[in-house]
């Protein structure tokens, strides 16, 4: 399954998207009591239940929609089709487009940003790390299954599937990370919370 409800509490996920919020420099959030009591307010806590569960099946149509962009050109600092992608853009892009959820734009803090998992417990839209430039989480793609990853992965190159068995990437696998439900959830709530008319909160 790509994504997993956790135990947590609502304002748990919240401390972790503000980080995100944060890192890619959008507007701060509101406070938690606000946040929450405006939630409340709204009938939006249900909602969040509903995004939770929604995000869960979500998995073969990230996958497809990646898959979609096959042959799109590398470019350095890309995250759209118009302009090409380079690794961190591409993820950014796919993540933000099917799920709604926005993740930071550079690899290294996609990966702080998402849970850690074991290389056996991959499923299809998990994120995968590599070591490309000497250092950690410098390269990431999306895991598509059999082994196999979708990413843009250099100048010149174009959007692809490899295999994470070849020698070159198994070399450089630096870990796997899952994006879990309640990140998203979270996300969503905020983005009702901060284009909401100040006069309804």
């Amino acid at each position: 399954m790509l994504f997993r409800s956790f135990p947590s509490y609502f304002t748990s996920g919240l401390v972790l998207v503000l980080s995100l919020l944060h890192s890619t420099g959008a507007r701060a959030a509101p406070a938690t009591d606000e946040l929450d009591g405006w939630l409340a307010e709204k009938g939006l806590l249900t909602q969040i239940q509903q995004v939770r569960q929604n995000v869960s099946i979500k998995a073969s149509e990230l996958v497809v929609h990646a898959m979609g962009f096959l042959g799109s050109p590398y470019r350095r600092g890309g995250d759209t089709v118009e302009t090409g992608f380079d690794c961190s853009g591409f993820v950014k892009a796919i993540y933000e487009q099917t799920i709604g959820l926005v993740l930071p734009r550079r690899a290294e803090l996609q990966a702080a940003a998402t849970q850690n998992i074991e290389k056996k417990d991959l499923a299809p839209g998990d994120l995968v790390f590599f070591n490309t430039m000497r250092r950690a989480f410098s390269h990431v793609g999306i895991y598509i299954g059999d082994g196999k990853f979708i990413h843009s992965p250099k100048p010149g190159a174009e959007v692809r599937v490899e295999s994470m068995g070849a020698a070159y990437w198994n070399r450089r696998f630096d870990g796997a990370r899952r994006v879990d439900a309640d990140t998203a959830a979270t996300t969503q709530a905020l983005k009702e919370f901060q284009t909401a008319p100040a006069a309804s909160r």
